[in-house]
């Protein structure tokens, strides 16, 4: 059991490792660059930046705290329901140095409030949650972060070293047997709302890829006419594909001679095989799929496939288990800047030999976000019961710009399906 101390390193440790990955990810550019809008879809970095910090002192300093406002002025900027991320450049926002001075302030007071904490009580302070809270959603802008310096022009400013070359196999699939597993969770002190509560889901058998759809699997289906074949596509992919005029994956460019080539941070080079495709929607996997004769996965068969052992006919917290990520399990926490090789970790395969389904890139499911039976949100409605219902297809998995703090086999990601700036990719599923 977990004591209080050993909770307390542990709520330091993943704060210290979001907010270094801020600074990190702010620093890297220029005050232009931080106040500049790379994309309509984005908000300015500056935004972001002072955005985490806005969070964290609505939390941890007035809730848990108790605590006076430390900026109780810019509670309406910051608020991301308030403003669209198009208009958010005209906004008064904080400059570059206000935000670091902003968010350096908060976290200050932040350490005098762990310190006094007895991580325990009401439900919001129980196991540290609502310092997990926080730093599940720093990783979360931190990745969102990632995706908008993906989007920048001009050269690479950040750097990481290549992924691991593949170890083993990762082809072919996998049949998972039917039958009923626990899905979600009621026991993961950290989980969001969403997640919640644990429920016995039936799923009938089914076949699943061992590895995610790769680039050279994705480019057979490109160069056969895939983008120029509506019985392909549903009829609102067809449409979107039409007209945004989808010729490839986002940030694909075909040279002179007819190869493909991805810029990727600032960096342009040809397209690796075997890395699994990444920045493609729904619509564009929902058309892959169906030409290879397969279908996406729901979630529930995706879960499964991650979580449960048939061996002991329990559900694990991750793929291999239920120990914490590590750089031979898991593509993840921005380590690398591109996803790797499938077959790169057969340490982190699930019992069924499900490979890298933590990782790399975040796996489109067929799945609309619906909440599950019993579903009650906490500790806002605004993480996730407003976006219940609405126009968004699930994703799993996480990817390489994932922290392992936001990532887990319950983990729920959504998005609108014609999204392709986020690092998704996808892999396949079907009846048997």
């Amino acid at each position: 059991m977990t004591s209080t101390e050993e909770l307390r390193s542990t709520v330091e440790r993943v704060l210290a490792r979001s907010r270094a990955r801020s600074s990190a990810l702010t620093d890297a550019v220029d005050d232009a660059d931080l106040t500049a809008q790379h994309s309509p879809l984005m908000s300015p970095l500056v935004w972001d930046l002072a955005h985490i910090g806005n969070q964290e002192e609505l939390w941890l300093v007035r809730d848990v705290g108790g605590r006076e406002p430390v900026r109780s002025d810019i509670d309406e900027l910051y608020d991301a329901f308030k403003h669209s991320r198009s208009s958010r450049p005209s906004l008064p926002l904080l400059t570059p140095d206000e935000a670091r001075a902003y968010v350096g302030s908060v976290r200050d007071k932040v350490w005098d409030v762990l310190a006094a904490s007895p991580l325990d009580g009401r439900r919001l302070e129980r196991d540290g949650f609502a310092f997990g809270m926080v730093a599940q959603h720093e990783q979360q802008h931190d990745e969102t972060m990632l995706a908008t310096h993906q989007l920048r022009t001009g050269p690479a400013v950040l750097h990481a070293p290549p992924p691991p070359a593949a170890q083993t196999p990762a082809a072919g699939e996998v049949i998972v047997d039917g039958g009923v597993f626990t899905m979600g969770t009621t026991l993961d002190p950290w989980a969001l709302d969403n997640e919640r509560p644990a429920h016995s889901t039936y799923v009938a058998t089914f076949a699943l890829d061992v590895a995610p759809v790769t680039n050279r699997q994705y480019e057979e289906f490109v160069a056969d006419g895939g983008y120029s074949r509506p019985e392909l596509w549903s009829e609102r992919g067809w449409a979107h594909r039409t007209t945004e005029g989808l010729v490839a994956p986002q940030f694909w460019e075909r040279d002179a001679d007819g190869s493909w080539w991805r810029r990727a941070f600032g960096v342009t080079a040809p397209i690796k095989p075997d890395q699994p495709v990444v920045h493609v929607s729904f619509f564009e996997a929902e058309a892959y799929a169906r030409w290879a004769g397969k279908r996406l996965p729901t979630e529930a068969e995706w879960e499964k496939a991650a979580r449960f052992d048939p061996a002991t006919a329990t559900v694990r917290k991750y793929p291999w288990g239920d120990a914490e990520p590590t750089e031979v399990h898991a593509n993840l926490g921005q380590r690398h800047l591109e996803p790797a090789d499938v077959g790169a970790y057969p340490a982190g395969a699930s019992p069924l030999g499900v490979q890298q389904l933590i990782g790399d890139v975040w796996e489109w499911t067929s799945s609309d976000f619906e909440p599950y039976p019993g579903f009650e949100p906490f500790p806002y409605a605004e993480y996730s019961e407003v976006f219940l219902r609405g126009d968004y297809k699930v994703l799993r998995g996480g990817s390489f710009g994932t922290d392992q703090v936001a990532c887990r086999g319950t983990f729920r990601n959504w998005d609108h399906p014609i999204r392709r700036q986020i690092f998704a990719g996808f892999r396949c599923a079907r009846d048997v």
